[in-house]
């Protein structure tokens, strides 16, 4: 199974120089439709890349924002339409365009969008519509981008050895747009779309400025936590109080630091109702400390559960209760331990 290219448009994007004193131009090669495609070199090359990219996975709420794929939504104002959106409008211009000519004309805008973002690479970019016969009569929009391969070569013979190879393309880093989004086979999502870019590079989404994209998780944890904190703070303090205004400001400082101390304000019932609504809405999300030099991974969940924090003397103490031990390639001495009571263990840790 896989999906009938109806019309692709094939531009190539030439870029000289870096940052806004660049030199960028693009040149359309050829549009072809469906019986030109079927007969073109570019079948073979797009074999089966157009369902990858639909079964790339995806969440909708990403780990963090630097994840790979993401989930985009057309931004309207409150009470209008989604043909209010600019880059909607473009989606569905080149889905139903009505002659290659047309689709030619909207692919040409479209790349001439992508053009105007900054601190793009030369490379190859398709304009692809296309049809999942088996579920849907509606057409797709692929937006497709390779870079430009560097240090390519083809083997030649004995003597010349290798052949440097100009302009080579690859689908192995091939940045993607899927319009509509499609979570299950069948189903589409109107306001959303997909987005693919494996480097760190934002242009690729930058060129879409009325799209925007899903909180990651650690936006919506932090969300949930700073709530969690306003509202210990109304209840603990009174209203204009020097203590609150404090406290206040000392919550605001800790949601802008990067890495963050133990705070020590809440007991371990307040921080299990804080955490409630989060794992609810995540259940498998992480939870990272680091104890001086030794890192700790674990799920949210797992907090009173199975890790312990205590403090003994001045010092942090972390307790980790579990069924069985795992050790990985690093053989250690510790593999052939025979652990002591907990008592003992508490003991030593009070001294």
């Amino acid at each position: 199974m896989d999906f009938q290219i109806q019309s692709l448009s094939f531009f190539v994007l030439q870029v000289e120089g870096q940052g806004e004193n660049a030199n960028k131009s693009f040149k359309h090669y050829q549009t072809m439709n469906e019986e030109q495609y079927f007969y073109s070199p570019l079948r073979t090359f797009l074999d089966g890349e157009l369902m990858k990219i639909t079964k790339r996975k995806v969440e909708r709420n990403a780990k963090s924002d630097q994840v790979p794929t993401k989930i985009g939504h057309f931004v309207v104002e409150p009470g209008h339409e989604l043909d209010t959106n600019p880059n909607y409008n473009l989606f569905q211009r080149l889905r139903y365009a009505e002659n290659l000519d047309e689709f030619k004309e909207e692919s040409e805008k479209l790349v001439r969008n992508y053009m105007n973002t900054s601190s793009i690479r030369g490379g190859a970019m398709l304009v692809v519509r296309a049809k999942l016969n088996k579920y849907l009569d509606d057409p797709f929009i692929f937006i497709l981008k390779c870079d430009f391969e560097q240090k390519v070569a083809t083997i030649t013979d004995e003597t010349s050895l290798i052949q440097h190879v100009e302009r080579a393309i690859t689908t192995k880093n091939m940045k993607s747009i899927q319009y509509p989004f499609m979570p299950e086979e069948g189903m589409l999502e109107e306001w959303e779309l997909k987005i693919h870019q494996s480097s760190h590079a934002r242009y690729f989404e930058d060129f879409l400025k009325y799209v925007e994209y899903h909180k990651t998780m650690t936006d919506i944890v932090k969300d949930q936590v700073i709530e969690s904190a306003t509202q210990f703070i109304s209840e603990t303090y009174e209203e204009d109080s020097e203590e609150r205004i404090q406290e206040e400001e000392s919550i605001e400082a800790w949601s802008n630091t990067p890495e963050r101390q133990m705070q020590e304000k809440w007991t371990e019932e307040q921080v299990v109702e804080a955490s409630a609504p989060i794992i609810e809405h995540q259940p498998e999300i992480e939870m990272k400390l680091k104890l001086d030099h030794i890192d700790v991974k674990a799920l949210l969940s797992d907090f009173s559960e199975n890790l312990h924090i205590a403090k003994v003397n001045g010092k942090y103490v972390i307790l980790i209760e579990g069924e069985s031990f795992s050790f990985d390639k690093s053989v250690s001495p510790v593999e052939f331990l025979q652990p002591d009571t907990l008592e003992n263990v508490l003991k030593r840790i009070g001294k």
